[in-house]
């Protein structure tokens, strides 16, 4: 059993309290839906709990949301993405203001937060529903991605290759309601499985501490 199962089998009654809530929050968003000036990216970098905790720290940030995109299955549930088999990988859809925040930075942010030797999982987290991606929606955005990541292999101290997938958007599934901002609602489970998994650990041998 994982350490995120550990985690969320202490939330099972919650989750089915909650569950009509969820339901009713967990529409589907297309790829190109945006809100007036605001920007929003899909990104997936192992475990949407951490990613989502990591990029609402930064300032311009309006909303991150954990999810699955990617894969084949409608309306996937947590329990078929983390089984594998739906073709869907944890992901995170972040609304941001560019006036406030350039994409570039939404882009170098993703980079020194992840693992991004690994095409198997991240840390502690193995399998293609953990791999590490970027999802663009049109060709101005892949090679704004393509830009950021050749920057990132000319200054990257370390020497494995990068190994982030780079993917044409598709649906974004919000995922049910008790992952939204997991670290906000069960912090002391949040941190341990951070702490475990060596998230924090493996982002400081590769990128130095922040």
């Amino acid at each position: 059993m994982s350490l995120r199962s550990l985690s969320l089998i202490s939330l099972s009654v919650v989750a089915l309290a909650i569950m009509v809530n969820a339901t009713q929050a967990e529409t589907p968003v297309k790829a190109n839906s945006q809100t007036n000036t605001m920007k929003s990216i899909v990104l997936a970098g192992g475990c949407f709990w951490c990613i989502e905790s990591d990029y609402e720290k930064l300032d311009g940030i309006i909303s991150v949301v954990s999810g699955y995109s990617g894969g084949h299955t409608e309306n996937p549930t947590y329990e078929q993405v983390s089984a594998g088999n739906s073709g869907h990988i944890e992901v995170v859809e972040v609304t941001y203001d560019p006036e406030i925040i350039k994409h570039t930075k939404v882009l170098d942010y993703f980079w020194h937060h992840i693992d991004p030797t690994r095409d198997d999982g991240q840390f502690c987290d193995r399998g293609p529903q953990y791999r590490p991606a970027i999802f663009y929606k049109n060709e101005m955005e892949k090679q704004a991605i393509l830009q950021s990541a050749a920057h990132i292999e000319k200054t990257k101290s370390f020497k494995d290759p990068l190994k982030v997938e780079f993917i044409q958007a598709s649906t974004f599934y919000p995922a049910e309601d008790y992952h939204q901002d997991y670290y906000k609602k069960s912090p002391l489970r949040y941190k341990y499985y951070r702490y475990a998994c060596g998230r924090d650990a493996r982002v400081e041998e590769l990128w130095g501490s922040k």
